[in-house]
C-alpha cells in the first residue's frame, strides 16, 4: 500500500441521482474493481474492495435523489482521484487531508468542487497557502436562509418545466422544429436554474 496517496475526506457531501450512481458502478467496474452493492428504503451502499480492505460508500436517499454523505479513507491511488473527480463534476463539499507516513501535510476546503482554502501542514505548524475570499457575508446567509423564495421559485419551476415538456411533445410529434430547438434552449436554462436551485 503507498502511504503518499493516503487521502482521508471529511464531511463529504455530493448530490446524485439514481442514473449517476449507476454510472458511478459501472465506471468502478471499468476501472477493474471488485464490489457489490444493495439498496434499502433510505440509503444506497456501494461496497469497494481495495486489496484487502472494503470502502462502503453511502448514499442516503432524500426524495427522489440521493446524497453521498459520510467520512472516507482511501489508500488507493487511483480511487482517490475518481472520488476527487466525482467532488469536482458534481460541485461538492469536502475536507481534503493528504498523508505521508500517517502524517498529515495538506488539507483542503473544497466548496461547490472548488478549493476555497489550502493549508499546508509540517508537524504543529500550519501555514494557509491559499484562502478565496468571501463573496457571500454572513447576514447574506442569514437572510438567505429565511427566505422562501427558493421554495417558491422550486414549486413553479416545476410547472413551468411540465409545460415545456408538453409544448416540446407537440411540436416534436408535429414535425416543428424550429419550436424543437428553442423548446430544448428553454428547457436547458431551466435546468440550469434547478442545479443552482438544488433540486
Amino acid at each position: 500500500m503507498n502511504r503518499s496517496h493516503e487521502v482521508e475526506y471529511c464531511n463529504l457531501e455530493l448530490r446524485f441521482d439514481r442514473r449517476q450512481i449507476q454510472n458511478l458502478i459501472r465506471e468502478l467496474i471499468q476501472e477493474g474493481y471488485s464490489l457489490y452493492w444493495n439498496e434499502s428504503e433510505h440509503q444506497f451502499i456501494v461496497s469497494v474492495r481495495t486489496g484487502r480492505k472494503l470502502l462502503k460508500l453511502t448514499f442516503l436517499r432524500v426524495l427522489n435523489r440521493y446524497k453521498m454523505v459520510g467520512d472516507y479513507l482511501v489508500k488507493d491511488e487511483k480511487l482517490a482521484h475518481w472520488i476527487e473527480k466525482l467532488i469536482n463534476d458534481s460541485r461538492g463539499h469536502a475536507i481534503v487531508k493528504r498523508f505521508h507516513d500517517r502524517q498529515v501535510l495538506r488539507i483542503e476546503n473544497i466548496m461547490f468542487g472548488e478549493i476555497i482554502r489550502l493549508v499546508e501542514v509540517s508537524g504543529m505548524e500550519h501555514r494557509i497557502i491559499f484562502q478565496k475570499r468571501p463573496q457571500i457575508t454572513v447576514e447574506d446567509m442569514v437572510q438567505a436562509f429565511k427566505s422562501k423564495r427558493a421554495e417558491q421559485r422550486a414549486g413553479v419551476l416545476r410547472l413551468e418545466i411540465d409545460y415545456e415538456l408538453a409544448v416540446l411533445h407537440e411540436a416534436i410529434v408535429n414535425g416543428w422544429s424550429e419550436t424543437v430547438e428553442s423548446s430544448k434552449e428553454r428547457l436547458k436554462g431551466m435546468r440550469t436554474e434547478m442545479l443552482l436551485l438544488e433540486l
